[in-house]
This record gives C-alpha cells, structure tokens and sequence, in this order.
C-alpha cells in the first residue's frame, strides 16, 4: 500500500502541470492486435481524461490494410517504408482504417468508462492534404527521378474546431489517418506524420508516438532517454539512428517547431508505459525537445 501511496505522490505534480494541455498519442505497431494491450491503452487514455489531460487519438492501421488487400488478391508495393496507394487501395485503406480499427479503438474506450468518438481527417475537412512524392536517383544513370505514390499526401492544413468542441465536451477524438486534398480526392496519411501535423495545429503539450521498440537506442543498445534537434542530426549523420527511426524523429522535430512542448516516442506493447512516461521522473522512452 504504502508504494502505491508514494507512485501517486510521485504522480502528482506531473497532474498539476499537465492539468487542461492536450497530448496527442499515435497508436499502433503490433500492440493493436493484442487484446491485452488494447484494454491497458484504454484505460489509460481514459485515466488521462479523469484527471485532466485531454488526450487526441491518431492511429495507424497498416497491418491491417495489408492483410485486407491480401484477401482481395491486391499486392501491396512499398516506397521507403509508404504504401503505393492507387484509387483502389485507397478505397480499402480508407474502409479499415476509418471503419474496422477506428471504431474498435472507440469500443475500447467507451469499455474502460470514457467517452469517444470516431472521425478521420476527412470530417468537417478537418485535414487537407497534398499528393506526397518522393525522388530517387537512377543508379545506372544517375539521375534523380520522381517517384509516384499514388494516393499518398501528406497534411498541408488542420481546422481543430471539431476537435476543440468535442474535447471541451469531455470526448476522446479518434482520428483515422485518412484526409481531403484541395480537389477533392482522397489520400491516405502516415499515422506519425498525420499526428505531428495535429499536434501542432493543437498547440499540444505532447506528441506521443506510440511504436515496437523502446524509444531510440544507442549504437550499444542502450536507451537515449534525451535528445535535442542538434543531437538528433548528429545521430543520424554518425548512422546510429537509421531506417524507419528516421522519419519519426523527423515528426518529432517537426512537432516541436511548430509549437508542440516535446514529443515522446515509447513502446506501445510496455505495461501501461504512457502514464510511466507522462507521470514518472524516470520515463518510458526517448523524449525530444527544443533545448
């Protein structure tokens, strides 16, 4: 008893600080397809709510998008880690993620005692986006060409006033990554990438990235508790920070310089490592900061 005591004590000026911010927590990886798991993020988004916090879920869905194309015979081609999205694949992205997975997430947290509601970018045009391309050099002939993703984009602008109403209103918004371009087409959005974008336009305390690994690991294996933008160049130029960890970081780096406090990328699968991190001086991950 008396350690649970002191675990609230420890707890409670990280309340005080936090009391009214929003966070913005981008949830996937494997963790989504682990019942167990699922149940402890819920509680703890609806523990964030109870006392104050107002978190804003963005997930992702990618596994699940894979696996539905699988059925229905449409092989999936990758792009430095994106998904070529024709009109097609773009339908059955839009189908899982705004259907299946969002309001499972919802279901979750109505489960633990919360409020939420389901919405992806497209609701009240709450996300525009642009096509993303991506150039590549030829390695025959050198020349950089430009690479067609399809239906990818990536956000160019966020209305919060639908998330604003429904935050005041003590709901959980729920956010498919899926967004409206200016002409009216549909584009599917990295889940990291939609997050930051949000965050950002929230002026959010935090950006929570919730991913399969730790936080940034060292070249040794060792946990990088603390970066800062100048750290976080000089990591990837020396190639500790390679591969996926990239792009993220990037978001992360992004987040803050429009406004985010600091984001946090953290493993979705530890034991209720959001509120280890949020409201414990040792943390769960790898913070990012300004300074």
């Amino acid at each position: 008893m008396l350690l649970k005591a002191e675990t609230l004590t420890e707890a409670l000026p990280y309340i005080q600080k936090y009391e009214g911010r929003i966070f913005v927590v981008k949830y996937g990886g494997h963790a989504m397809g682990d019942a167990a798991k699922a149940l402890e993020f819920a509680q703890d988004i609806v523990l964030l709510k109870t006392v104050g916090i107002h978190p804003v879920v963005v997930h992702g869905g990618g596994p699940q998008i894979g696996e539905m194309l699988s059925r229905v015979g449409v092989e999936s081609q990758f792009i430095d880690g994106l998904r070529v999205t024709d009109a097609e694949t773009a339908k059955i992205a839009e189908m899982v993620l705004g259907g299946s997975i969002n309001k499972e997430i919802v279901r979750w947290i109505g489960n633990a005692g919360g409020r939420a509601v389901g919405l992806s970018g497209k609701d009240d045009r709450m996300v525009i986006a642009r096509k993303l391309t991506r150039k590549r050099r030829d390695p025959g002939s050198m020349i950089e060409q430009e690479i067609d993703l399809g239906f990818v984009g990536e956000p160019v602008a966020v209305n919060r006033s639908v998330l604003d109403t429904l935050i005041a209103d003590g709901i959980v918004p729920v956010i498919a990554p899926v967004a409206l371009g200016e002409n009216g087409d549909t584009y599917n959005v990295n889940a990291d990438t939609m997050a930051g974008a949000i965050a950002g336009a929230l002026d959010a305390a935090r950006l929570m990235l919730l991913t399969d690994v730790p936080g940034v690991l060292a070249k040794d294996g060792s946990l990088l508790t603390d970066l800062h933008p100048a750290q976080v160049d000089a990591l990837i130029a020396d190639g500790t920070i390679t591969g996926g960890m990239i792009p993220k970081l990037e978001t992360c780096l992004s987040a803050i310089a429009s406004g985010v406090g600091a984001a946090v990328i953290l493993n979705g699968r530890t034991s209720h490592g959001l509120l280890l991190e949020i409201f414990t001086r040792q943390g769960a991950g790898t913070l990012v900061k300004s300074s």
